[in-house]
């Protein structure tokens, strides 16, 4: 069968998901291999047209051809499905179900392990699937489409009209450079100075698919331009936002500036009155309050309230007592010296002394000692009736009988019997 694009379109409609059918019209194809890039056109074209099934048989064929491709080293077919692959491969998977979408993703596993096609290709067509399950996942938590357009969130609103030039250009650069590629390498090898003209037919022929290749490279360079275009447009117009806000922002600048040096002039003004009225109120004879007109005018023009009295603390010194007359006379006591014994004597001494003491000798510095020398002071023999005393001495010393100056030496009664007489 010649080739002819009927011929192409017939064999691809045949094609069924056996495997014998599917060698068959690959065989085929790579048969009329020089027709590769013609082949590759259709074939995308009756894969956009065809449903889920009979793309996944589409693919299978592609798959077929590339490996054989691939393992003959004949780059034909390899070189003609670069610029289209990826497109095709997004056009199977996207509205595929879960089961036929399982088997693309395991033709295109199949083609990067083998390295069936360069790593810029495998890396586009592995993009274009993983935007289809990022789309489709975001259009069921968001009640959407799976078509919606699946712009990353985390992108601010303001680059988000630059994202889709910039992907139409990531994916345009790979296969506008694989179609550049194939039609510099055609060129060359019949329009080249080392190339060698075949005979007239033949040369018709390859000059005719050189044309065909330089068109598929000069339509993707222009695809490339268009998102470019449209990319410097978007890039432009925010550039010129931004120019304006800068202005805008500049201009907030220097205003905020010039009302912060205001701000700052009027607090040390407002700072100099209230020293000038501090120093003006610790002067007496000068009026209070600042000057009429100034800041403080209004906030000091009621005086403050006087300060209330501090209350009276009570002393902590106990209260004074009336001091007893210093020449108080000392009570006598009639002391029987022939009736007592000379304990008796020693005693009633003792006592003598001590009243004598507290009653001549008041202390200089405390009067609590004076007063208590008055209220325990011994009553007086006009008081007692002069028998109190005496009947004491009495009861504590009982008369034991004889002189109680018997038996002592000489020289001591006589000591005693002068201490006596100076009492009395």
């Amino acid at each position: 069968m010649a080739y002819t694009d009927d011929a192409v379109l017939a064999k691809l409609s045949a094609l069924n998901e056996t495997q014998e059918s599917i060698v068959t019209v690959a065989q085929w194809v790579m048969f009329h291999r020089r027709h590769a890039d013609r082949t590759a056109q259709l074939w995308l074209s009756r894969l956009k047209d065809s449903g889920s099934n009979k793309r996944l048989n589409l693919i299978y064929l592609a798959n077929e051809v590339a490996q054989q491709s691939k393992a003959r080293k004949k780059d034909d077919f390899l070189i003609a499905f670069s610029p289209v692959i990826a497109e095709a491969t997004a056009s199977a998977y996207k509205g595929a179900t879960s089961d036929v979408q399982l088997k693309i993703r395991r033709v295109v596993e199949v083609w990067r392990q083998r390295q069936v096609f360069e790593i810029p290709i495998q890396d586009a067509v592995e993009a274009r699937i993983e935007e289809i399950d990022k789309s489709k996942t975001s259009g069921k938590r968001g009640g959407g489409s799976i078509f919606s357009s699946n712009t990353p969130s985390s992108v601010p609103s303001d680059l988000v009209p630059l994202v889709e030039p910039q992907q139409t250009i990531t994916k345009l650069v790979l296969s506008t450079r694989t179609s550049t590629n194939a039609a510099s390498q055609d060129y060359d090898k019949l329009m080249g100075p080392s190339a060698n003209p075949p005979t007239a037919p033949v040369y018709a022929a390859r000059l005719n698919g050189l044309l065909k290749t330089l068109a598929n490279a000069e339509g993707a360079v222009a695809e490339s331009i268009k998102a470019r275009k449209l990319l410097i447009e978007g890039l432009e117009k925010m550039l010129g936002s931004n120019r304006e806000a800068l202005t805008a922002e500049e201009k907030q600048l220097e205003e905020l500036a010039g009302r912060k040096k205001e701000t700052d002039a009027k607090k040390k003004s407002v700072e100099d009155n209230i020293m000038r009225d501090i120093a003006s109120n610790s002067n007496p004879g000068t009026p209070n309050g600042p000057p009429e007109g100034s800041p403080g005018a209004s906030r000091n023009s009621t005086t403050p309230a006087p300060e209330p009295d501090r209350p009276e603390v009570e002393a902590l010194t106990p209260p004074d007592f009336p001091r007893p007359p210093s020449t108080e006379p000392i009570p006598e006591f009639d002391l029987d010296y022939t009736n007592s014994s000379a304990s008796a004597a020693n005693s009633a001494h003792s006592i003598s002394i001590a009243e004598r003491t507290i009653t001549q000798a008041p202390s200089a510095g405390s009067d609590l000692l004076s007063s208590l020398a008055t209220s325990y002071g011994r009553p007086t023999p006009a008081a007692s009736g002069g028998t109190v005393k005496k009947r004491k001495l009495n009861d504590e010393f009982p008369d034991l009988g004889g002189d109680a100056m018997d038996g002592l030496d000489a020289d001591v009664a006589e000591m005693l019997a002068q201490d006596g007489r100076n009492v009395n």
